[in-house]
C-alpha cells in the first residue's frame, strides 16, 4: 500500500440525515471554524429542515443523501446525530454512495450509515466529529480538529492513548463499530457487517451501565463478540446511577465482559459523546497493541 501523506480534501458538504438542527447559528459557527481549518463548506438545502424531531421528512432526508453523493465537495459530514437513519436505511442506494467516492463522516446515529455502507459495499467511511456539536459550539476542541484533519489526510499513523487496566493484545483486523445502541439495533438486519477477526470499537451516551451490559450481552449471544480479535471501549458518558445499583457501575460491566467473552478488551479510546474524539476509519484494516498501560491503534501501515 505504501505510505500516503495525501493532501487533506479541502471541501466539506454539510447535510442532515437524522435529527433536526436546533439552531442555525451553530451551523454558521461550524462553517467559520471549518474555514479557519482550511476547509471550504457547502450546506445542503434541507440541512435546517424540521419535521417532528427530524431534519425533514424521510423523503427529504433521502433526497439530501442523494444530493450529497452528486455534489462536488469530496467530504460529506453529518450536521448531527439524534435519530432518523433507522427509518430510511432500506431506501438508500448504497452502491451509489460507495461509487460516489465521497468521504462520509459522522457519529452517533450516523453509525448506522457507516455500518450499512460497509455491510452492503465494503466501502470505508469515518466515525468522527459533526458540524453542530463538535465545530458549532463556543469552545471548539483543538485536538478533535487536529485528529480530524490528520485522519482525512492519512497523516495520523498511530493513535496512542492511556488504557489503564487493559488486556494484552497485538492484533490486526478490520476496524468497525461506533455507537453501541446503533450496533445492537442492526443485529438480524441486512445492514450488520459480517466481520470476522475484526477490531470492534464502541461508545454510548445517556445509557445506564445495565443497559450497556444488556446490549453487549445481545452482541455476545448473537455470536458477534467472540468473532472479534479485540473489543475497544470508548467513552460511556452522561448516565445516572440509582440506589439499587449497590456498587454496580461501568467497571462491573467491563469485568463481566472480560469474564464472559474471551476476547481482549481495551479501554480508554478517546471517542464518543465527548469533547476530545478521534476520527476513526470504519472498514479499514488496522492494528491494535497494548503495552504498559498504553494502547496503540495503528491506522496507517508502511
Amino acid at each position: 500500500m505504501g505510505h500516503h501523506h495525501e493532501v487533506a480534501p479541502k471541501g466539506i458538504y454539510l447535510f442532515s440525515p437524522s435529527g433536526v438542527v436546533p439552531n442555525a447559528e451553530a451551523l454558521d459557527r461550524a462553517r467559520a471554524h471549518l474555514k479557519s481549518m482550511g476547509f471550504r463548506t457547502a450546506v445542503d438545502r434541507t440541512a435546517l429542515a424540521a419535521h417532528e424531531r427530524f431534519a425533514g421528512t424521510d423523503t427529504q432526508r433521502l433526497a439530501a443523501i442523494n444530493r450529497a453523493i452528486k455534489q462536488k465537495q469530496p467530504v460529506v459530514m453529518a450536521t448531527r446525530g439524534g435519530y432518523g437513519l433507522s427509518r430510511i436505511l432500506p431506501a438508500i442506494d448504497w452502491r451509489a454512495v460507495a461509487d460516489s467516492g465521497k468521504t462520509f463522516v459522522g457519529l452517533s446515529d450516523f453509525t448506522l450509515f457507516n455500518l450499512a455502507l460497509l455491510a452492503k459495499t465494503g466501502a470505508t467511511s469515518f466515525s468522527g466529529p459533526m458540524a453542530f456539536h463538535d465545530f458549532g459550539g463556543k469552545n471548539i476542541n483543538d485536538l478533535t480538529s487536529a485528529l480530524f484533519t490528520e485522519a482525512l489526510s492519512r497523516e495520523l499513523e498511530i493513535l496512542s492513548f492511556e488504557a489503564p487496566d487493559t488486556d494484552a493484545v497485538d492484533a490486526r483486523g478490520v476496524l468497525w463499530g461506533g455507537n453501541l445502541a446503533m450496533v445492537a439495533s442492526l443485529v438480524g438486519t441486512p445492514f450488520m457487517p459480517k466481520i470476522k477477526g475484526g477490531i470492534l470499537f464502541l461508545e454510548d451516551v445517556a445509557e445506564h451501565p445495565y443497559r450497556v451490559e444488556r446490549m453487549l450481552a445481545q452482541l455476545w449471544q448473537a455470536g458477534i463478540l467472540a468473532r472479534q480479535k479485540a473489543i475497544v471501549l470508548g467513552q460511556f458518558t452522561d448516565y445516572k446511577l440509582g440506589p439499587l445499583d449497590n456498587g454496580f457501575d461501568l467497571p462491573s460491566v467491563v469485568t463481566w465482559l472480560r469474564k464472559t467473552v474471551k476476547v481482549p478488551v481495551v479501554t480508554g479510546l478517546p471517542y464518543g459523546h465527548v469533547a476530545v474524539k478521534a476520527t476513526l476509519p470504519v472498514g479499514r484494516k488496522v492494528g491494535i497493541a497494548t503495552e504498559d498501560g498504553m494502547a496503540y491503534l495503528v491506522l496507517e501501515e508502511h
